[in-house]
Formats: C-alpha cells, structure tokens, sequence
C-alpha cells in the first residue's frame, strides 16, 4: 500500500486519461463541452481514486476507492458508446477506449479480490 505509482492498473489509467484528454481538445469535442468534461471528469476520477484508495490506510477505505474507480470506467464506456454513435469517436478511437476500459475494469476486480483476502486474513 502507499506505492500507486508501481500498480500496472493505476499506469492504465492514467494513460487512458492523457489520452482521452488529447482526443478530446480536438474536433467536435471542442464545441461540446457537456459531454467533453463529463468524460474528462470520468476518465480522471479513473487512476485518481486508485491512487487515493491505495495511499489510505485501510483495505476496507482502499477497497471503496477501487470500487469507485471501477464505476467511472463503466462511466467512460458509456459516454464513449454515445461518443461513438454520434460521430465523436471513429472505430478505432473507440475500440481502444472500450477495451482498455474493460481490462483496467477487470485488473480493478483482481486489486479488490486481492484486498479482500487481505482484509480477511487481518481480522
């Protein structure tokens, strides 16, 4: 606990940010600013709340942080499917953004089993 920056999925994510952020200060995205920010806000919330659950100093108060960053990845997901179909997102863009959401989704339910156990082993 405390080291963030060593947890491949928290690297993930902050990727997935830096790009999201870059895609999103060009074309359409520039005139939207509803769905702009909201995704930037998601996509942030992402390796934010991994970092911040993981500098705390319980399982139980990490394992919440995790959780919530796992819902802003279905967050991403959704805004980038409404993205997609409306012109926003080519194939391409969109792919990379669904499939990295749904592998930093599955490395965040590994991180929480893994803490569970932890917690469990604990008490």
């Amino acid at each position: 606990m405390g080291d963030f920056q060593k947890l491949k999925v928290w690297e993930r994510a902050k990727e997935l940010a830096i790009f999201l952020y870059k895609l999103t200060a060009q074309g359409e995205w520039k005139r939207d600013y509803g769905l702009r920010d909201q995704i930037r806000r998601a996509v942030v919330s992402i390796p934010s709340n991994i970092a911040e659950g993981d500098e705390l100093d319980t399982d139980r108060q990490a394992i919440r942080h995790f959780y919530i960053a796992k819902g802003s990845s279905g967050e991403v997901r959704t805004q980038a499917i409404i993205a997609h179909e409306i012109g926003y997102l080519d194939k391409e863009q969109f792919d990379h953004v669904e499939e990295e959401c749904r592998v930093i989704s599955s490395m965040l339910a590994k991180l929480i089993r893994s803490r569970i156990i932890g917690k469990n082993k604990q008490d």
